[in-house]
């Protein structure tokens, strides 16, 4: 089985550091549910990208992510996370 890593981009990192404790974990853990086989969570594939990105939903918030494959490391690669109104602006 491959090895799964979790890489953030530096907005989705500046948007968890503006969050409670109690919210950042439940963003984390809804994160950790991606490593699963199938993936876990509200996920749907985003229209109008080519590069295969996929917002999964937590709450009222929405983490756009997509996959990334490198010889034995597959990587989710979080490209941005945000309040549902403000994310895909």
């Amino acid at each position: 089985m491959n090895e799964i890593k979790i890489k953030y981009s530096k907005d989705a990192l500046k948007f968890l550091t503006k969050l409670d404790k109690k919210s950042v974990s439940r963003i984390r853990e809804a994160i950790m549910g991606l490593t699963c086989n199938p993936p876990l969570g509200d996920i749907k594939v985003m229209q109008g990208y080519s590069d295969g990105r996929k917002r999964l939903r937590v709450g009222s918030w929405r983490i756009i992510y997509r996959h990334q494959n490198e010889e034995t490391v597959e990587i989710i690669f979080v490209i941005d996370i945000g309040n549902r109104g403000d994310i895909y602006k």
